[in-house]
């Protein structure tokens, strides 16, 4: 079973928040259901920050993927997207068992060099925002570890994939 899977099977009687429902902050969100567990909690009983930025990381791979650029395609191009700032809102505390829905969106590429990303973390039994967070990841050559400019087939991919924070205004 995969996380998504599992994910999705704990979530059970809580409905899932869809990519439809009222509260995203853009439309057409990419969606991850999460099942908080208690590998993700510390001392003080709820989510850790550094699990919260682990499932940035996993959604963002997710997306990636699902648009066509998974990690072979970046190794046989010598080129990755690297994180270079992240910026995050922990507006709410998740609990052990709480079902949650993480979404993401590409809401800037400079076709270039640079690529930002938002998120929005939501509980799915209240609909209640729980973080929100913004990345913004630049080109790198692997071999290297040097900024280098992004590929055709990167340019073409991300700006397809492109969501219009000015959505959000109009939502």
């Amino acid at each position: 079973m995969t996380d998504v899977q599992a994910s999705e099977a704990v979530i059970g009687n809580t409905a899932p928040l869809r990519e439809t429902c009222e509260g995203w902050a853009l439309p057409s969100p990419f969606l991850l259901p999460i099942a908080v567990s208690v590998e993700a909690l510390d001392g003080y009983g709820h989510v850790n920050n550094a699990e919260y930025v682990r499932w940035l990381e996993r959604i963002s791979w997710a997306h990636s993927e699902a648009l066509g650029l998974g990690l072979e395609h970046y190794r046989a191009q010598d080129r990755g997207m690297a994180v270079h700032r992240h910026e995050i809102d922990y507006l709410a505390s998740a609990r052990l068992g709480d079902s949650l829905m993480l979404a993401t969106w590409l809401v800037a590429c400079d076709g270039r060099l640079s690529l930002t990303r938002r998120f929005q973390l939501r509980r799915c039994s209240d609909g209640l925002t729980l973080l929100e967070a913004r990345t913004r990841f630049v080109c790198i050559e692997l071999s290297s570890g040097r900024a280098r400019r992004m590929p055709e087939a990167y340019r073409e991919c991300y700006s397809a994939a492109l969501v219009s924070e000015d959505a959000a205004s109009q939502r």
